[in-house]
């Protein structure tokens, strides 16, 4: 149940909710999309990355000299975590073909690929296989199965959805892959949404020109992730996986190949050496950096590990000044700031609305504009909702998915969120959810080709991480078809170049190359990464923490 305070603009919301409905079920358009000038306009005064601090250059490293988002520029300008002459590089814990770092679905599917190639197969993951955005994607994976629809439809949609900068090759192998990625995980055992005559079930998304939005419910992530973990775990023979074991820094040969990785056991505090003659990055993205202080829908290890590896290893970025915001990110109840509400809700006929009730925005414009519009909405005009804490959200006016869809269809289609709000005795069939955009997605990363490869020989990229397959602005869905494509083609091209690579003598003079490249630009930072996991002590509790430390060290 909704606060008092929040009352009034709710009775608000109802008011208007039947003349919305009616247009809606006339066909009549409630709200029409933008034009390319509004979408212009409204991005660049609204949205995060268009703040004057949202960015600065970087002074080191292969991208020396351009801006790239504030929080990742600091990260990428520390010191590594460990000192390179402290490692005797001739003691080899572990020896494979291929080193997946990540396990998420990306890696999961690399591993999987690379093992059918005939490789042997190490996964180092920071937590538990599985433990990633991955599992914990909501709406749906797209896909060009349906008669009106095409992979060239399919291109052009994510094209102009990343404001045109995507790289053609990569957007070509996401969209032409597209209908196998859904035969392979339904045979695997995902269990797709289908009609009673057996057919896929598709939907539209924001940004779409067609219904390709293949869903298990609001489960989708879960679904794939669990049978993509399931199955690795059948195969210990050939896929062995270290858990709670983090890479925090790659391994190279006096060639300049990277040769595996160090890892870092959380548990017993070890370091663990895996020499590779192939090694995929598969790390996911960096939402627990809070860029701009935002909440955010990712998951504990989200921390950019793997463009920390990558970059100080030699391997360059691509779009590291873009970040996405989900629109509906939840703001009330402040338990679950920041979670994800899925785009499926607004794709079933919930609209946004203001504290006056009023819709105010296309529901389904892509996600960039979509965001910036309820920035604006809340900010210069004024019409956000301000909960006791401060934090101001629109309503998200679910209630119309069951006079639209009929009574039911909210827990047959959205069973998590039902449950999700029904903890807190909001009852989302009846009453609306209070959001406000949160940060979702890593729209850059490392620079790939559409095999996978970075510019560094035997180093491999895929998901997240990578940058390039969705421009400036992801779509809804082609996450989860980005990872399920590139995992598996990282996972064939990694296996093969592990039968023909020839590895030399480990080192790690590219840590050191680092360091004096830190000192060279004056770059004065206390800061080491890989972060491995967020701190969310307040600066006072650490300066306490930190003084308690000497202090004990001097007694």
């Amino acid at each position: 149940m909704y606060p008092e305070y929040m009352q009034e603009s709710l009775k608000l919301v109802e008011k208007t909710r039947p003349e919305r409905l009616k247009k809606s079920l006339s066909g009549e358009k409630v709200f029409t999309p933008m034009t390319d000038a509004e979408r212009g306009e409204v991005l660049t005064k609204f949205h995060p990355d268009y703040k004057a601090d949202a960015r600065r250059k970087i002074r080191i490293g292969p991208n020396r000299g351009e801006n790239i988002t504030l929080e990742v520029a600091d990260l990428l300008e520390s010191h590594s975590r460990i000192n390179p002459d402290d490692f005797d590089l001739s003691r080899v814990d572990y020896d494979t073909d291929v080193l997946v770092i990540g396990g998420g679905g990306g890696g999961a599917g690399a591993a999987l690929l690379a093992r059918e190639n005939g490789a042997k197969v190490i996964i180092a993951t920071k937590l538990r296989i599985g433990d990633a955005n991955s599992m914990m994607s909501q709406g749906g994976i797209q896909a060009s199965v349906n008669p009106n629809d095409s992979p060239a439809i399919h291109y052009l949609d994510a094209l102009g959805g990343g404001h045109f900068d995507n790289k053609p090759d990569l957007v070509r192998a996401l969209v032409m892959d597209a209908p196998l990625v859904i035969k392979w995980l339904e045979e695997l055992g995902v269990m797709f949404d289908k009609d009673s005559n057996g057919n896929m079930v598709t939907m539209l998304g924001g940004g779409c020109s067609r219904k390709r939005m293949h869903s298990a419910r609001d489960y989708t992530g879960a679904a794939i992730m669990r049978v993509l973990r399931d199955e690795v775990k059948n195969h210990p023979e050939d896929i062995q996986v270290i858990e709670f074991s983090p890479a925090i820094e790659l391994l190279m040969d006096e060639g300049g190949q990277v040769a595996g990785a160090i890892l870092y056991n959380l548990e017993t505090e070890e370091y663990i050496m895996v020499r590779a003659k192939s090694t995929i990055i598969a790390t996911g993205g960096f939402g627990r950096l809070h860029i701009k202080e935002f909440a955010t829908t990712n998951h504990y290890g989200a921390t950019a590990d793997g463009l920390v590896l990558g970059y100080r290893a030699g391997a360059n970025l691509l779009y590291m000044d873009s970040v996405q915001y989900h629109p509906t990110g939840a703001v009330y109840p402040e338990q679950i700031l920041g979670f994800l509400i899925t785009e499926k809700v607004r794709t079933m006929g919930a609209q946004p609305v203001n504290k006056f009730g009023e819709l105010f925005v296309f529901p389904l414009e892509p996600r960039d504009v979509e965001s910036s519009s309820f920035i604006r909405e809340c900010t210069e005009r004024g019409k956000g909702i301000i909960t006791h804490t401060g934090r101001v959200g629109i309503w998200l006016d679910s209630p119309l998915i069951e006079l639209i869809n009929g009574e039911g269809a909210i827990q047959k289609q959205l069973p998590a969120m039902y449950r999700q709000y029904n903890r807190f005795d909001i009852d989302i069939t009846k009453e609306p959810m209070l959001v406000f955009p949160t940060l979702h997605y890593q729209n850059g990363g490392l620079e790939i080709n559409d095999q996978c490869e970075t510019k560094i020989p035997n180093l491999y990229a895929a998901g997240e991480v990578s940058g390039g397959v969705h421009g400036r602005n992801r779509l809804m869905g082609n996450s989860v078809l980005d990872y399920n494509v590139f995992g598996r083609r990282a996972g064939i091209a990694a296996a093969l170049n592990a039968k023909e690579v020839k590895l030399g003598k480990l080192t790690l003079k590219h840590i050191k190359r680092y360091e004096r490249e830190l000192q060279e630009a004056d770059i004065h930072t206390d800061k080491i990464s890989p972060m491995l996991l967020p701190n969310y002590t307040t600066p006072e509790v650490r300066a306490r923490q930190l003084t308690a430390h000497y202090e004990g060290t001097l007694r």
